[in-house]
């Protein structure tokens, strides 16, 4: 019997060292994809920090379009109170009314 437990042994040690082996190389393959998930990450970061600093661009060009149509706005109306309340532009829209 001492036949079957030498082989019975030397199975075992091929076993642990065949998990040895691939505890080796599933600990390589998840560093590796680690590395590529990292690289991922700061490729997405940079990403959403780019398009966040066009919605800011988008922002201020819009808050500053904003401005002027409220100021536009703003002037239209003191026309039309002026045109109303007869302060209007001039005789050229009076000779058009007779």
């Amino acid at each position: 019997m001492s036949g079957g437990d030498n082989a019975l042994d030397l199975a075992a040690r091929r076993l642990e060292q065949a998990i040895h082996v691939l505890e080796q190389r599933l600990t390589a393959r998840l560093k590796e994809a680690g590395a590529q998930a990292g690289g991922l990450f700061d490729q997405d970061r940079a990403n959403l920090a780019a398009q966040l600093d066009e919605a800011r661009a988008r922002e201020r060009k819009l808050e500053a379009a904003g401005a002027e149509a409220s100021a536009a706005l703003g002037r239209a109306i003191v026309e039309i109170r002026a045109a109303l309340n007869g302060a209007g532009p001039g005789p050229s829209t009076q000779s058009a009314e007779h």
